[in-house]
This record gives structure tokens, sequence and C-alpha cells, in this order.
């Protein structure tokens, strides 16, 4: 064993070599043309938003909500780790693409294709990319938690949902998402809390009080959660509510 790996790192260099794998570097230098100042300072922008593209994607989608949800489902069902955390991440990540579809179909019909076409320019093209992602932030955030912030904000009550500046309605959307998601985990805890007090009762009146109420109720959420087919009636839950 010791003489393959010492044969592997003798050979890791020659390898190297052999493949003669391009190297990507950046450097700052001078240019006679500000054009090229200019593309370098795009490409920069470019970069930042990727970094925050996880942080969009989280605050300005579905996602919230779906992601609490099924937090409070696994909570209610007492199953600890199960779903794994990257079952549910992956699955509120594809639920969100598939309730944002047609939102982003619409960005990449009336912006994305006439920018790269050179059909708008950079700002009208931002201006129409905003206007799908804006109308379905506002139909899913409450007028209570966007007069906050328009309040918070000393701006009057725009005349068009379409004039509502971005920073006031993305932290309104936000607590909307929050609110809605918590009213759904609250009715998903309902029928599990009545079942654990039905076992605990049981358990109580047959003298069994040393024998824990969540090694009987947990199996019985499970099937009872299977036989519903919750996962079935969860999605459809959440698919309804944002229409």
């Amino acid at each position: 064993m010791i003489k393959l790996l010492l044969l592997v790192l003798l050979l890791v260099p020659q390898v190297t070599w052999a493949a003669d794998i391009p190297t990507l570097a950046l450097s700052l230098g001078q240019g006679n043309n500000p054009d090229d100042w200019f593309t370098g300072l795009k490409i920069l922008a470019f970069l930042t938003v990727l970094t925050l593209a996880p942080s969009i994607l989280v605050m300005m989608t579905s996602f919230t909500r779906i992601i609490i949800v099924f937090a409070f489902l696994r909570m209610a069902l007492g199953t600890q780790q199960s779903p794994p955390n990257q079952i549910i991440v992956g699955l509120a990540l594809f639920m969100t693409m598939f309730i944002m579809m047609p939102v982003w179909q619409k960005i990449d019909a009336d912006a994305v294709t006439p920018y790269l076409a050179e059909e708008l320019s950079q700002a009208e093209a931002f201006e129409k990319a905003k206007a799908p992602l804006q109308s379905f932030m506002i139909r899913q955030t409450r007028e209570d938690d966007l007069l906050l912030f328009l309040k918070s904000a000393h701006i009057e009550k725009p005349k068009s949902s379409s004039d509502t500046p971005m920073h006031v309605l993305i932290p309104a959307f936000v607590i909307s998402e929050l609110r809605t998601a918590f009213e759904i985990g609250f009715l998903i805890y309902i029928p599990f809390v009545v079942l654990d007090l039905v076992v605990a009762s049981v358990l109580m009146s047959m003298g069994m009080m040393m024998l824990p109420p969540v090694m009987i109720s947990l199996p019985l959420k499970i099937i009872l959660f299977v036989l519903v087919d919750g996962w079935h009636l969860i999605t459809a839950s959440l698919l309804q509510s944002f229409k």
C-alpha cells in the first residue's frame, strides 16, 4: 500500500506536465480603452449577484414557506432527522422551481431574451425582469405587512401595486410568508397533538406511567400519516396556497 502511494505521488507531476493544464489568472493593468474597465466592472457586479443568489432564492420566492412547513411537519411527526435535511431542502428547491416557473418564463421572454438580442438596454431589461417577480410577491403579501414598512419608510401608499419599491416589498413579503407558514404548521400539528394526548391518556388509565408515550404514539403517527397520504395532502395544500 505504501509503495502504491509513493508511485502515485511520483507520477502526479508527470501527469500534470503531460496534460498541459491551462491556468486562469486575474490581474489589473493599464488600459487605454475605458470600455475595458466598464466590462470588468460588469463582471465584478455579476459575480457579486451570484454570491447573493441564495439570499434572493430564499427571500423572494416560495422557498421560505415550503421549507418552514416541512420543518413543522417533521417536528409534528417527531421523527427527529427523518427525512434528512438534504431531502427536505432538495424537495423544497424543486417545488420552488415548479411554483416559480411561470415567473421565470415571463422574465426570460420579456427581459432576458430581448436583452441578449440587444433589443433592450440594461436598465430596461432590469425593469422588465422586476415586474413578474414583483407581481408574484405582491399577491402573497398581506396589506397590513406592506403598510407597516411603507409607514416606517415614510412613503405614501402607491396608487398601483407595480409602483411599490422593492426595498419595502421584500421584507413585507418575507414576514407574510412566515405568518402563512406558521398557520399551515399549526394546522399540521393539531391531529398529531390529539393523537399524543389520546395515547398518553390510555397509558395513564392502564397504569403504565413508566412507559414513554412517544414510543407508542410515534409509530401510530407514522402509519396515520401514510394512510391519509400525508405527503400528497401537504404538497397539494402548499401548491394551492400560492394560487
